[in-house]
This record gives C-alpha cells, sequence and structure tokens, in this order.
C-alpha cells in the first residue's frame, strides 16, 4: 500500500511537470499555478505537500492572490491533499465539484506493434503542431500564445505526435517521458476522423516512442465522463489508478 501510494504521488509530480503554468507560487506545502486562465490544471492550488499554517487562513489568502490575478481560485483535489479534510472545508465554504477525472496506468513490458500508418514525431514544440492542435482542439486564439509558451517550459522529454490520412492531419497529442514514465496528454482525433482506429494507432506509435527514450509504465488523464475515451483508453491496457476533481466556487473558471 505504501509503495502505491508513492507511485501516484511521483505520477501528480509528473503531471505537474508535463503541464507546465506561466508561473508557480509556492505556499506552505501548497503549488499555486497560474497560466492567465487557460486550463484548471495551470491555474488552480495543488495541496499535495505537508501543511502548518491555518487552513481557513491559507484558504482566503488563495483566493485573494488568485482574484489580484484576475483569476477565480481553484483547488484540485487529490488522495494526497495536505490537511486531509481539506475537500469537506472547500465545500463548507461553496466550492463545487467539478471535473471528476480518473488518472489511468498501464505497464509497457506487453506493448504490441502499432500499424504503419502515416505518423510524425517531433521532440521540440513547432508552429505547424500548434496549429494543427490549436484547430483540432478549438483552442481559441486568445490563448495560443499561452499555451505555446506553456509547452515551452515543459523541462522534460516531449514528443509533439501527428497522424496524417491521405497527406492532411486528422489527429495528434503529446508525450512526456521523465523518471520511467511516458504521460500522454491532449490526445484529440478530427469528428470526421473518429471511430477508425486512428488514435489507438497514434498512442502505441507515442508508447513506442516513448519506449526508445527509457519510458516502461505510462500515465494518462481522462474525465470520468466521456465515455469513449475510456473505452480506448481500457482498450489500449490502462486502468484506474486514483481520481481527482477541481473545487470551484461557482463553476467560476
Amino acid at each position: 500500500m505504501y509503495a502505491t501510494e508513492n507511485k501516484h504521488r511521483l505520477i501528480e509530480e509528473l503531471t505537474l511537470n508535463h503541464w507546465q503554468p506561466l508561473s508557480t507560487s509556492l505556499y506552505d506545502g501548497w503549488v499555486l499555478r497560474f497560466a492567465k486562465g487557460y486550463s484548471k490544471r495551470a491555474n488552480s492550488v495543488q495541496p499535495i505537500y505537508p501543511s502548518t499554517l491555518d487552513v481557513h487562513e491559507k484558504i482566503k489568502t488563495c483566493e485573494n492572490i488568485y482574484s489580484s490575478n484576475r483569476l477565480n481560485a481553484v483547488f484540485k483535489i487529490t488522495p494526497f491533499v495536505q490537511p486531509g479534510e481539506l475537500d469537506q472545508l472547500l465545500q463548507d465554504k461553496g466550492y463545487d465539484v467539478v471535473d471528476r477525472t480518473l488518472v489511468q496506468l498501464r505497464d509497457l513490458k506487453d506493448l504490441k506493434d502499432a500499424e504503419h500508418l502515416q505518423v510524425h514525431i517531433e521532440e521540440q514544440l513547432t508552429e505547424e503542431w500548434l496549429n494543427h492542435f490549436c484547430r483540432l482542439n478549438a483552442v481559441s486564439e486568445a490563448f495560443r500564445g499561452t499555451m505555446a509558451q506553456m509547452l515551452f517550459n515543459v523541462r522534460a522529454k516531449t514528443g509533439f505526435i501527428t497522424l496524417f490520412v491521405d497527406g492532411f492531419v486528422v489527429a495528434c497529442g503529446l508525450g512526456v517521458v521523465e523518471r520511467g514514465f511516458i504521460g500522454l496528454h491532449d490526445i484529440i482525433t478530427d469528428k470526421g476522423y473518429r471511430n477508425r482506429g486512428l488514435a489507438e494507432q497514434m498512442i502505441l506509435h507515442l508508447l513506442h516512442w516513448g519506449k526508445r527514450h527509457g519510458a516502461v509504465s505510462s500515465y494518462l488523464q481522462v474525465v470520468e465522463g466521456n465515455a469513449a475515451a475510456r473505452r480506448l483508453y481500457a482498450k489500449l491496457g490502462y486502468t484506474d489508478a486514483y481520481s481527482y476533481w477541481y473545487r470551484v466556487k461557482n463553476h467560476a473558471l
């Protein structure tokens, strides 16, 4: 049990490393992340290390800090929050639960071969990949520069993958390798090309790339209600490890 908990704590650290904000502040064991409002992951409080100050004062201080940055305070709740009663305290203060998410893992020892589709992996962010990602993921122009800077901030091995059909990019995603894991992020397929097995093959290519760079396991995060994605990841051999959610006051972000 202790070994499993340590492994899951490691995954939490990796998820912070692999989806970088624009800036970070440390506050008595809590990690405060800021990225101009682009994604909850990069604009929330991560209370994952031992906490010593009065928790009510800390919550109020975080609210003030985020407010001064024109953001609402959002708290990510994992099995490792410090202090352990934080989730209940936030509920009592009017914070709602949003985006229940599963963290899933799979070992890469029995990874099957990928089909020989037209797939390209760049190890540096390119304008071309960013263009395709923003198009497929409907990222607004207002957030494009923020996202680009967040990706440039990643300090681990990155693989930016694109999949082509008839010379046209119909899927893309990101893999990040660190400490024996490859994390999968923002796997997206054009709506007109879904249910053809393309995402599965693209992920297999990305996992094999991760193995070549030292990964022995993989993790990903999937919203609990995304049934189609969960079916895909189950087919690829991913299983649930733990869950997390966000606490947001009045669904503000």
